[in-house]
């Protein structure tokens, strides 16, 4: 499938009624995600088309992109361009949890990324960084990674500040020498305490979500 063959098949898959609910979420793009993945498989993996996808600038083009690309084909340069050139929360997600977790230049990138002065960069070097902390790393200064979460989350961009809390929870849930400095953190803060959260769903507020996951683990 070619670049202009995949723009016809996004564009007989947009959705109106779709659009309308994305946007809602800041994203910009009309088609279901479920059909992008079935268009994923078909298309297969193919870095020239995925590099055209992207280039396109449009949202659906781009998720696809991230379905059909391979991650070990781009350089961290490349890759540090993509997300600068994201422009909806979905673009970024897709970009970091399919592409640049998969890239051998993923480490680089976080530690890169984690203090740039663009927000949404920035929250993709805490993004990496909390997962980075899930997945058990050894050589992360948890420490230094608190205070800096302590001086500056209530006072970052949006998308920063969730970021920053969700390391903060791995941080507190992961890392039991660490968990009571978590919690005083996360309380002495108060950010996201009032978060609407549906019945049955765990809040985003670090406290609560630290002690739910601590006691899910502790059953298991």
């Amino acid at each position: 499938m070619d670049f202009e063959e995949a723009r016809q098949r996004l564009a007989q898959l947009h959705d109106p009624a779709a659009l309308k609910v994305n946007r809602r979420h800041g994203d910009e793009h009309g088609v279901k995600l479920s059909a992008l993945r079935s268009l994923a498989k078909e298309v297969g993996r193919n870095d020239a088309l995925a590099r055209e996808l992207w280039a396109s600038g449009e949202s659906a083009a781009r998720l696809l992109a991230t379905l059909v690309c391979r991650p070990r084909s781009f350089e961290a340069a490349e890759l540090d361009a993509m997300l600068r050139q994201a422009s909806t929360p979905k673009e970024r997600d897709w970009l970091l949890n399919y592409v640049v977790k998969k890239s051998p230049h993923a480490e680089e990138l976080r530690v890169a990324w984690l203090g740039d002065a663009t927000p949404e960069v920035a929250a993709a070097g805490w993004t990496l960084t909390a997962d980075r902390v899930a997945k058990g790393a050894v050589d992360l200064d948890e420490a230094a990674l608190l205070t800096t979460i302590e001086t500056q989350m209530s006072q970052a961009p949006e998308a920063l500040q969730w970021a920053m809390n969700t390391c903060l929870a791995q941080i507190g849930i992961h890392r039991e020498e660490h968990r009571a400095r978590a919690v005083e953190i996360g309380e002495s803060l108060g950010v996201l305490k009032d978060y609407p959260t549906s019945a049955g769903c765990t809040s985003p507020y670090a406290p609560e979500w630290i002690a739910e996951m601590v006691r899910r683990n502790e059953q298991s």
